[in-house]
């Protein structure tokens, strides 16, 4: 099974997804997600100017050899770009490899450790009644467990509320329920921890009193506070019970979370912008997370994240996959694959893509009482209709950034 092609593809139905197409000299296609938001063009480049050419001739059937060869033979390792590249490759020899032997991946990694992957999704609003009508309507859809982002009074624009921050820059449509903006420029938004810190208690005393004790509630704060900010914002939620706090602080600095965790014992979640191990090696190992958010795009594909959640399991750490819609349903569906299989697992993060990107992607996942399931079709189980996909070219598009009230640039 010889790769003799390979093919990067870019396409924008309801945002900008970057995919890589390997085909084989026996005809089989194997596909693989690449999409790094806001920066897609730069994993275009490194895979058709650097990868594409490695791959030719060789054996599909390789793919811990490939990863290895990918990540070291380049010298420069790591870092969002080569890591998605790699995870391109790596989807894209899965996928090959399940359908050659007629089995979905899931099966080639030790098959199903559970029935279904409980998801959770996205409720948001400016105010309280706005976040009760968005998670009954995510309830009716048949989320089980949701995560609740609020407005904040005085804050005009901020990360996680589909009210004010998904919309097309100038046309006021909804942007596939993401804040990336199609533009020249990034949307500028504003920021004020004070007031953020007093606020957010007051949402979730509200959402549990509303909805009762049971439902998983998670919450993400986005990179925005400081360690001492994140420590008060995790004891102040203690009584609420979430089922976790997102990137409480930035996480470069690993360290920071000794003092979250002296503080509170809200379970905590880290690692969306991470890419390899090695960004996990301590916080892992002194235990200072609960869960792994990494996604299998951003991560080096399923052969690397799974090695991550492996060593992860070795302390009860479990999964809890990045899965908004800056992956596409080729990075989700890896996902749910590797979800299924891993017995660390914890959560699956699912926003449900746009009518257009469905039309792109021909997916076979099943979604049923708030539980994912990738389905039973041979390798991933999405196909990508090419002809579609030319249907909607690239479009520049960017995330927000944040300024605080005198005009500081501030952690988004």
């Amino acid at each position: 099974m010889i790769i003799d092609r390979a093919e990067v593809i870019v396409t924008s139905p309801d945002r900008n997804f970057v995919t890589l197409r390997l085909t084989t000299d026996d005809g089989l296609v194997g596909i693989g997600d690449a999409t790094l938001n806001g920066r897609e063009l730069a994993v275009v480049a490194y895979l058709a100017e650097h990868v594409v050419p490695l791959l030719l001739g060789r054996d599909a059937h390789r793919i811990e050899d490939t990863w290895q060869f990918l990540y070291r033979s380049a010298y420069w390792r790591r870092g969002p770009v080569t890591m998605a590249a790699i995870a391109a490759v790596d989807m894209a020899l899965w996928d090959l490899k399940g359908k050659s032997l007629g089995v979905p991946v899931y099966q080639l990694l030790g098959g199903a450790s559970r029935t279904g992957l409980l998801a959770y999704g996205h409720a948001s609003g400016k105010t309280t009644e706005e976040i009760f009508d968005s998670v009954r309507a995510h309830q009716e859809q048949g989320y089980r467990a949701i995560r609740v982002q609020t407005g904040v009074p005085g804050l005009k624009s901020i990360y996680g509320i589909a009210s004010n921050a998904t919309f097309e820059a100038n046309k006021g449509v909804r942007y596939d329920h993401e804040p990336a903006q199609r533009g020249a420029l990034p949307a500028q938004e504003d920021w004020d921890t004070r007031s953020y810190l007093r606020h957010v208690p007051t949402v979730f005393e509200a959402v549990r009193n509303e909805f009762g004790p049971e439902v998983p509630l998670l919450h993400d704060a986005h990179h925005r506070l400081t360690p001492i900010q994140a420590a008060s914002l995790g004891k102040s939620l203690e009584p609420y019970d979430l089922f976790w706090l997102e990137d409480c602080t930035p996480a470069e600095n690993q360290e920071a979370l000794r003092l979250v965790r002296q503080h509170t014992t809200t379970p905590l979640a880290i690692g969306e912008i991470f890419n390899t191990v090695w960004d996990y090696q301590q916080i892992i190992r002194e235990q200072l997370i609960d869960y792994v958010r990494s996604a299998v795009t951003h991560t080096g594909g399923i052969t690397h994240l799974k090695k991550v959640l492996d060593y992860a399991s070795q302390y009860q750490i479990k999964s809890g996959m990045h899965g908004p819609t800056d992956i596409s349903p080729v990075g989700m569906a890896a996902a749910m694959h590797l979800g299924l299989s891993i017995h660390n697992f914890g959560i699956q993060e699912y926003m449900k893509h746009g009518e257009k990107t469905d039309r792109v992607f021909q997916q076979s996942f099943t979604w049923e009482d708030g539980m994912l399931h990738p389905g039973e079709k041979p390798g991933l189980g999405v196909e990508l209709d090419v002809d579609e996909a030319g249907k909607y070219p690239y479009q520049q598009a960017y995330l927000p950034y944040n300024r605080l009230h005198d005009g500081t640039v501030h952690d988004w």
